[in-house]
């Protein structure tokens, strides 16, 4: 049976963040500079995430945890979800990325450990790609309807129209393209990641659509919820700023719902936005700073979600 949402996440456990010069050039969401030394960078990040990962098991949420390798080094290893996604089909994609430096962040020990569990019928590698210079990073490119097969793809120097086409083909989704922004230097720049200004839930969609510059590209996003029946709940480019875009509904083997996010983004949210998302599950929040400050990147990106079948010997 189909579902959007799952009960179970790989996550990286960090052993060498910090600021990454190589994505910076276009997630102006990343602060390179900052108080404190490498050193202090990562164990700050070792303690967020830690403390994340205790958040999520006490509710009943599956975790597998992932150890990040000493080499090569990967500053951006915490965030799985750009390179691989696991799909109900069986399917495991794998995707191009942007930053040279990230795309040593695909590690086949980490694909074979979940097909050890996992049912896993094929293997979908995209990452030829990058040869020609395009790329579609992930499940920060693309924020899945799955019970409609829809994704949601914000262009950008990180989501390619050619891999987009691909990944259509191969997977049987139905993609909606547009441009997304927001201020800069008071210039309008594009948001690096879909995933930073929207996320989709069972019932619900949390959306920037100030960030859609264009009427028809907006309308064309906001009829396509409506049409899922989602529940649009609207957040601001200040917002986005926080990582209140950068969400995720998940459950518990008990099918308990839930909506995960940073410390950060749920401070940033209004009452009414609050309780429009409670009727949806219960907010878990965890405090990411240190995460969000260096890496540009908030409580979704951490989360790669397990959609695949466990074995029955496992």
């Amino acid at each position: 049976m189909n579902s959007q949402v799952t009960n179970t996440l790989l996550m990286v456990r960090p052993r060498n963040f910090q600021g990454n010069a190589q994505t910076a050039v276009n997630n102006y969401f990343q602060n390179l500079g900052g108080k404190l030394s490498v050193a202090e960078i990562q164990k700050e990040a070792l303690r967020e995430f830690d403390l994340f990962v205790e958040k999520l098991l006490a509710k009943g949420i599956e975790v597998i945890v992932i150890e990040d390798s000493d080499h090569p080094e990967t500053p951006d290893a915490i965030f799985p979800n750009n390179w691989i996604s696991f799909h109900q089909s069986g399917k495991i994609y794998t995707y191009p990325m942007f930053a040279e430096n990230r795309r040593l962040e695909r590690r086949d020990a980490v694909i074979n450990q979940i097909d050890q569990s996992y049912e896993v019928s094929e293997l979908i590698r995209l990452e030829s790609w990058e040869d020609k210079g395009h790329f579609l990073e992930g499940t920060g490119s693309l924020v899945f309807e799955r019970l409609q097969k829809i994704a949601y793809v914000a262009l950008s120097d990180r989501a390619h129209i050619p891999v987009i086409k691909d990944f259509e083909e191969k997977s049987g989704y139905r993609t909606i393209t547009f441009r997304a922004n927001h201020s800069v230097n008071g210039k309008r720049m594009p948001v690096y990641h879909t995933n930073v200004m929207m996320y989709v839930g069972e019932g619900f969609a949390v959306i920037c659509l100030d960030s859609i510059d264009d009427a028809v590209e907006r309308e064309a996003v906001v009829s396509s919820l409506k049409a899922s029946r989602k529940e649009i709940i609207a957040i601001t480019e200040k917002q986005v700023n926080s990582f209140a875009g950068n969400g995720l509904q998940v459950c518990n083997d008990r099918g308990d719902r839930f909506i995960v996010m940073s410390g950060r983004a749920y401070a940033s949210l209004d009452q009414n936005q609050q309780k429009a998302l409670e009727k949806n599950g219960e907010i878990i929040h965890s405090p990411l700073n240190t995460i969000e400050h260096y890496g540009g990147g908030s409580a979704r990106c951490m989360m790669a979600e397990i959609f695949l079948r466990k074995k029955d010997h496992v």
